[in-house]
């Protein structure tokens, strides 16, 4: 049960209204993480508009989703692993891949840095030391799409803790949390 109410579409200022109509045309649905958000309409277009400017960036859709699913299992975010599961396999992503990507890695070279330097950040809080950049730097991670992954992991960090402090109803399959060993 929600201790964070989604916003009613119907019930919403006209603006809101308007933001969350326009989700939904873009998406075909209207997932709840929108309906959430939406209790603060400026969260909520500070949330779409960080999403857009990153889409247009250099990670691929595949590496963005690999850096969700590590950012999410690490913050045991079940609605955000959930989601970035489904969007995962519509961008390609295999079962296996799914799974490599929520332990922090990948098969192919260049996403399995991205998504393992995406979780050091995430596991360290930000605390990555001069080895980590230079291990970045040497697997071909310049500074700008160093700082862009960085600029992921805060997005998706926002939405995990805003899905586990609102208790958002997950409204995807229903992915369970890996638990350590």
């Amino acid at each position: 049960m929600p201790t964070i109410n989604p916003v009613n579409p119907e019930k919403a200022d006209t603006r809101t209204a308007a933001t969350l109509q326009a989700v939904r045309k873009k998406l075909g649905v209207l997932p709840n993480i929108f309906t959430t958000f939406a209790q603060s309409p400026a969260a909520l277009n500070g949330y779409i508009q960080l999403g857009e400017c990153l889409a247009g960036g250099r990670l691929t859709v595949r590496q963005r989703e690999q850096v969700a699913l590590a950012v999410a299992q690490e913050n045991a975010c079940q609605y955000c692993l959930s989601a970035h599961a489904a969007i995962g396999q519509g961008a390609g992503l295999s079962d296996d891949d799914i799974e490599r990507a929520r332990a922090g890695g990948a098969t192919d070279a260049v996403d399995n840095l991205v998504t393992l330097f995406a979780l050091k950040v995430t596991r360290t809080r930000g605390e990555i030391g001069d080895a980590d950049i230079a291990e970045a730097h040497q697997g071909g991670l310049d500074d700008g799409l160093i700082v862009e992954i960085i600029a992921h992991v805060a997005l998706n960090v926002m939405t995990n803790y805003l899905n586990k402090v609102a208790g958002t109803e997950i409204d995807f399959p229903v992915v369970q949390l890996q638990t350590a060993a």
